[in-house]
This record gives C-alpha cells, structure tokens and sequence, in this order.
C-alpha cells in the first residue's frame, strides 16, 4: 500500500497528517500571514521557513510516537557518520564520505517518497535511504568496509565507494523485478551532478507511462505515470553544467520530478559567493518559477533545521507534483556539515570560528531535539536514554558489518593456513613459506589480497620444486581468483538470457521482390517495423521528429505513431541520453539519437561514468538497454567528419560499439539490440544515406551477431582490417592493387565492442601472414586496439611475416573541403602505398620500389 514512509512509521495514516496540517495551518495563520510567508499554492514560489517552531503549545503535525521514531532514525544515522569516520581514520575503511547534518530534511523527504518512486540522489542521502527501508545501518557500514557481496551491500556488492546508494532492480537471472513493490534508487556516482541526466529520464518514464495508452497494462513498472522522481544534489553541485542542463530539460518536458538541494553554503572549502549567482541557487534560477496559469517548477524554500516546515513542505509539495506532471524545486538552506566534507581534510582550515559556532547552534538534529522538549513530545531525559540505546544500536551492527566482512577471510586464511604449512615441510624454502602462513594467521584485519598475495609468494618460492602440496596450493589459488573475478569484474555485459550475445542470428531475405532503395529508407522500414511490434519502443532526439532526422531515417514516422513516440527534443545531448537511462531503467526500450558523432562528446561523461558502468557498479542490479544512434566518419569540416573511436571504446566499456558499414547490416544490429538488455553504440555511415541498397524481405526480423567480423572478398598476400565508412575505401584501393598482382583479403569487424569473438581474423592472418589494419581514427587509436586484440590476445604476432601495419588518418581533426579530407583522412592512395610498400619489403625482386 502506497502511503508515508518511514522507518518505524506507526499508526498515523496520511488522512490523519494532512488533518493536522490544515487544523495547524488555520490556527497559525495570522502569524504566518504578519511573517509575509507565502502560502503553499501551485502557483507560487513558499518559504516556509517561518512558520512557528519550537513554540510550547504548538500544534504538532504527526503523533508523538512518529516523531521520536523519526528522531531516532536521524540520531542513529549522525551517529553512523560519526563511527564511520572514526574506521577511516583509524584503519578499518578506506575513505568515507557521510550525510552528517543533512538527517532532518532527508526525514522530511522520505514521508513523502512511495512504492514505485524513483530516487537519482548523492552521497549525502544515507539518512533518506535509512527512512525509507531501502538500506540499514549494518548495509552501510558492509559497504564501507568494501564487502564484495551483494547480500552485505545490495549497492554495489562493494564496488562503489561508501554512500553510493541503489537498490535491486534485478532477480538473480537479470529479469525485472516488481518496481512497484519496491522504494527504488538508481545508483550514485561520484562526479557531481553527474546523475542530473538520468533523474530526467526517470521522471520522463512517468510521462510516457500516462500519455502513451499502449503502456497503460505495464501495471509492474508504473501506476500509470503516478510515480515521482526524487532528486538530491549539494548546492556547490548546482554549478555543473548537467544540473542546468537537466532542470531546464525538465521544465520543457512538464514530468513529475524533484530537485532537493542540500544547501550548507560550501563546495568543500569554496563558499557560496564563488560558486552561485546571488549566493543563491534558488534566486538564480527564479526565471523557471512557475506563474500563475503557466508552465515552470513549484519553488520551496525551508531551513533545513525546521522539522515541521519541511514535513509540511514535501507533504504539500510532492502530490501536487504528482498529480499534475509539475516539476519542483526545494532549496533546503541553512544545512550544516559537522564533520566537514569528508575524511580526506578538515573544515576547520576553512571556515572562521563563527562560522563553526553557528553551525553547532543551528544542527538540524539539535535543533529538533530542542523542538520536541519544547513542545511536550518527549522529555530530556528520556531522549538521553533513547541516544544512549541509539549508540549501542549503531555500534552493534557496525560490528557486525565488519564480522560479516572478516569472516570469510579468516575462513580462508584457515584453509591456506593448511596448505602453507604441508608446502614448508615439502620444500626448500620451507621457513619463508612457513613464515608467509605465521604473517597471515597474526593479521587482525587482513584483506582478501594479503592471502592471495601470501600465497603467490609462496608458489614463487617453490617455483623450482614439485610438490603435493604446492599442486594443492595452485587448485586453491585458481579457484579464489575465480571467485575474485566473480566479485570484482562480472556484469560488465549482461549474462541474462537476453543477451545482445544470446540473440538468435536470423540472416537477411532477399528476392526478385526486393527493392533497391536508398539506405535511408532502409533505416525507415527497420525502425517502422520495430515501432509496430513493440509499444515499449521509443525515440527522442533533435530532428527525428516533424523532419524524421536530417539524414530522413524516420521519415514520416512520427506522423504515424505519435509525439509520445517519436519526440523531437532540444540541443542537449546529455540530458536527451538521460532521459534514455532513466526510462531504459524503469522498463522501456529507448532509442536516442546524438546528431553527429563528433558531438557524442557532450554525453560522454553521461555514456561512461553512468550508462556504460550501470550494470557493473551495482553487480547485476540494475539494467539500462539503451541504443544510442548516431552517424559518423566521413564528410566535411572540423565537427562533421571525426572518428573518435579510440576514445570511444575507451570510455564506454560496458556497451557495445557497433560500426555497420551500410544500412541494412545497421538494421541487423538495430533489430538484434532491440532483443537485448544490453547497451549499445550503433554508428551509422553518415555518407550511406543516399547510396542505394537492396531492402531485405524480413526487414524487422533478421539479426546481426556481435563480435562477427565479415570477409568481403578472400586473398592470399595481406589481411586487410577495417570497418565502417572505411570498407568503401579499401575496396577501391584493392581494385589499384589487383593490378599489381596483390591479393588482399578484406575483413569488415563490424563490430568494435565485442571484436572478434571467433577469431577469424587471426584465421586469416595464419593463411597471409601479414596484416594491416585501418581506420580514420587518430594514430593510436582503435587500430592499435584492433591490433592488441589480433597480435596479443588472438596470438597473431606468431603468425607473421612482415610488420603489422596501422593506416589512420592524421593527428589532428580534419580540415574541411575536399582536399582537407584527402590529406587529413586515409584515402585509398594511403592504402595503396602501405600495402605496396609491405609486398615490396617482402619481395623486392617482384615488388619494386616507386
């Protein structure tokens, strides 16, 4: 049952609290009125935090049982940051970084946060994670202790560092679980405002599970687009580039989502006057209040040490964002930070002793403890006796966090123990070895490492001797790096049974019925296709909508599915792959498209620290299968013609990357990531569009396997690699080089991310003996990857007869014009030379030099 959420939350029913905040509201009204605070209304921006507070006789909003039990979720939680810094500091834990003066207000937002509500927040937000059950104390003390297992730390299974927050998306086997049944939270991230983007998308699935009817059954992800999207972020975080970008994306978008912003008037040691216009973030941004009949964001301004104005204020707030798709703003002032910014330095280096005074006054958790005395809802020496009970709660499941934590480690250093003492008495080295097992049984605190690295010590000492034992030692050091493996470097892909790599291949039809026509309308018949068979399906973007995208690959699509479906959105590429996260995460199948590849740029941060490592940082736990379309390689000028593919494979392990080199092998790969849950790249030709192709009879069926490489044409001299635009290339510079009597066997790898997964490249190289591998990428670039991949991980470099060769195009970005693109790109002259240039190396006689 939806309702007010809290830990501990005890009788009182929502009917009840907002009975109490009318009857309040009535008779404190002409106080509020002589204050000037304005009253709650849609229409207008509040402050709230002039209302009544800490008054004896005040009338109180919730029962006292209520407010104690939030009291004490916030106690218990200051009390956790405290003992948490105090592992760091002493050893125990690597670093720590805690939500210490931001409890109350992350109360207060919890009352309002129901089952099938989204959360994209910070590291501050334990406090909120605590109240709304979606973590414990002894979860966050396993997560700062890095404990790699996802029933310790459901986050990350200690993959992420303390206070990075999710929930679990997922059943063991990579299927959804029953969203509204669950309080969700995407997972944190460290780069601030990092999350922004997403925290659109996860309000803009709300928006298309409402408007669009054929969703309406999808009854385990949304209440027809009911569900609201919590956001949090710290007031230095506002200056980001990706919080402007997603408020106003929201704000053109109308969805139902919310910003809290934890104001303490510090980025670390940079106060509010360097890092906000009016030190005020909610002044700096009064253009997108809403007024009256308008669009725009409901405003809330509360102190964050006033319990009643901000239960009043989110209580207030969050259904009327609910109900009418109106995003807010709640600017939480007057936070404070009492152990400073985190572990790694202190506050007091920064911040005058004023300052520091003010904020031990103005503790939110001081200050609602004085409300509570004053207001009869529970005396001082009983709330002594409750923090008391609170330390002892907190401290009992840091213990045994950090048992759980030990326990299989000493498991192991037992059995080690074992196997180290029968290897001493087996070699020669026996006293080091046995030394090695005394180091690791005396460890009070050891790590996973010190074993692992004990024993491969050990193995290096008996390296020369055969034993029992050491063969034993060996098994022993296999299987834990197995495990390791498991722990530290698994769901990079998915495993599910909806792999993109599981996908069954159906090849492409054709007959004397099929059309030759240009590649764009190939692009069109596939997405019309997918569009038909699929409501979950959708595509924003710029362009793709009225005019189905400036290359006309969704020509008239929007026309026949609807706005919902096809959307045209703003020139911001971030926030349009966020709105792809958000939804992606809550069950649908997004298509987004970024226009150009030069301006993936401006979503890479997005792509990499959040897309790509989703799946991986939360050990399975959630999923995100986005495609991310775009168009690249060859055209003209410095922004229309790059081919950042190293970068680009660099950054976004975790998707595949997917480089057709014609439309209808794009549909293949289209067609086989919409089966998916994977995430994926799909560069498109962007000189393909015109060229004419022949459209396959199963336009929407046939599949294209990953990490399949093509032979396009057999020969016996060189193994020629390469992809995309640069197939066209080197078919013209094969024809120049038939002449001369060199047989060149060309390979399309088709896909980057995964490469060759067969190894028929190496296949191929074992019958030539000689390799060149091409792109117009800078030196350096995915060539010197798809070399790594052939002549280290395939074995290749055995197999060869010349010196593998790399054709790229020049360091810097291509000039523009013609002539620009033949000196700055790899042409098929290059080609020519190159490959001439190997032959004639290899058989002077037969090959002359030019």
């Amino acid at each position: 049952m939806r309702g007010i959420c809290s830990i501990c939350v005890l009788s009182t029913s929502v009917t009840t609290i907002m009975s109490f905040f009318l009857l309040y509201n009535a008779t404190q009204n002409s106080i509020i009125m002589a204050k000037k605070t304005i009253e709650v209304d849609i229409k207008k921006k509040i402050d709230l935090s002039a209302t009544k507070n800490g008054k004896n006789g005040a009338m109180l909003p919730f029962s006292k049982e209520e407010i104690i039990a939030d009291y004490r979720v916030a106690n218990q939680s200051r009390i956790a940051s405290i003992i948490g810094r105090r592992e760091v500091l002493t050893g125990k834990a690597k670093f720590g970084i805690f939500g210490d003066g931001k409890e109350v207000a992350q109360i207060a937002m919890a009352k309002a946060f129901q089952y099938g509500d989204w959360r994209a927040g910070y590291y501050r937000d334990q406090t909120f994670m605590f109240a709304t059950g979606t973590s414990d104390l002894q979860k966050f003390f396993a997560q700062l202790y890095a404990h790699a297992d996802p029933t310790a730390d459901p986050a990350s299974a200690g993959r992420m560092m303390n206070a990075h927050f999710s929930t679990r998306s997922l059943h063991a086997d990579g299927t959804w679980r029953d969203q509204m049944k669950l309080k969700n939270s995407s997972p944190d991230f460290s780069p601030t405002a990092g999350h922004m983007p997403r925290l659109v998308g996860l309000g803009y699935a709300s928006k298309l599970y409402r408007e669009n009817a054929a969703l309406h059954d999808m009854a385990t992800f949304s209440d027809h687009g009911n569900e609201v999207a919590f956001g949090t972020i710290g007031n230095a975080s506002t200056s980001e580039g990706l919080f402007f970008e997603a408020i106003n994306a929201a704000g053109v978008l109308k969805i139902p989502m919310i910003i809290s912003i934890w104001d303490d008037e510090y980025g670390i040691s940079v106060p509010a006057e360097y890092q906000t216009t009016k030190e005020s973030i909610s002044k700096a941004l009064a253009g997108f209040e809403a007024e009256p009949g308008g669009d725009g964001y409901l405003f809330y301004i509360v102190k964050g040490w006033d319990y009643h104005a901000l239960c009043e204020a989110y209580l207030s707030g969050v259904p009327k964002v609910r109900e009418t798709h109106t995003p807010a703003l709640f600017h939480i002032t007057e936070m404070t930070q009492p152990q400073g910014h985190s572990t790694s330095g202190s506050q007091e280096r920064y911040k005058s002793k004023e300052r520091l005074a003010w904020e031990v006054e103005h503790d939110c958790n001081k200050k609602m403890r004085e409300w509570m005395i004053a207001n009869h809802v529970i005396g001082e020496s009983a709330l002594d006796q409750i923090e008391k009970e609170d330390k002892e709660v907190v401290t009992e499941a840091k213990s045994r966090a950090f048992e759980s934590f030990l326990h299989p480690i000493k498991e192991d250093i037992i059995s080690v123990g074992g196997l180290l003492g029968e290897l001493s008495s087996q070699c020669s080295l026996g006293n080091e070895v046995a030394g090695i097992k005394t180091e690791l049984e005396n460890s009070s605190e050891p790590y996973n490492r010190d074993v692992v690295s004990g024993v491969r010590k050990a193995l290096r000492l008996a390296n020369v001797e055969e034993s029992a034992a050491k063969e034993k030692l060996k098994l022993w050091l296999a299987a834990r790096l197995k495990k390791a493996e498991d722990e530290y470097s698994s769901c990079l892909y998915s495993g599910s049974a909806d792999s993109a790599m599981k996908v069954t291949e159906v090849k492409p039809i054709f007959s004397d019925k099929s059309q030759e026509i240009n590649g764009s309308q190939i692009m069109v018949n596939c997405f019309d296709a997918a569009f038909s068979r699929d409501p979950r399906i959708f595509a924003i973007g710029e362009d793709i909508g009225k005019i189905g995208d400036v290359n006309k690959g969704m020509d008239g699509l929007q026309e026949k599915y609807g706005e919902i479906r096809i959307t045209d959105t703003g020139i911001r590429e971030a926030t349009i792959l966020g709105q792809a996260i958000g939804a992606a995460m809550r069950g649908l199948k997004p298509i987004i498209e970024i226009q150009y590849l030069d301006y993936l740029l401006y979503a890479l941060e997005t792509l990499s620290d959040d897309l790509a490592t989703l799946r991986w940082r939360t050990k399975g736990g959630q999923k995100a299968p986005v495609i991310v379309r775009t168009r690249g390689h060859r055209l003209e000028g410095v922004w229309h013609s790059g081919s950042p593919m190293g970068m680009i494979i660099n950054a976004i392990r975790g998707m595949y990357v997917l480089v057709p080199r014609n439309m209808v092998q794009a549909a293949g790969f289209y067609n086989t990531m919409l089966q998916s849950d994977d995430s994926a790249l799909i560069i498109e030709v962007l000189n393909g569009y015109r060229l004419k192709e022949k459209l396959p009879d199963n336009i929407g069926a046939f599949t294209l396997p990953l990490g399949v490489p093509e032979i396009l044409k057999e020969g016996s001299d060189v193994t020629l690699v390469t992809y995309g635009a640069c197939c066209r290339i080197a078919q013209d510079a094969m024809q120049e080089l038939d002449r001369f009597g060199i047989s060149v066997e060309l390979i399309d790898v088709q896909s980057l991310l995964p490469f060759d997964i067969h190894g028929i490249i190496s296949k191929s190289l074992a019958k030539t003996n000689r390799i060149v591998f091409l792109d117009e990428d800078v030196p350096g670039g995915a060539t010197a990857f798809m070399m790594q991949e052939v002549l280290e991980k395939q074995g290749g470099y055995k197999l060869l007869d010349s010196s593998p060769v790399t054709i790229t195009s020049k360091a810097h970005r291509p000039a523009y014009g013609s002539d620009g693109d033949y000196f700055s790109k790899s042409n098929s002259d290059d080609i020519f030379n190159a490959i001439y240039g190997m032959m004639s190396e290899a058989e002077p006689t037969k090959y002359p030099k030019f």
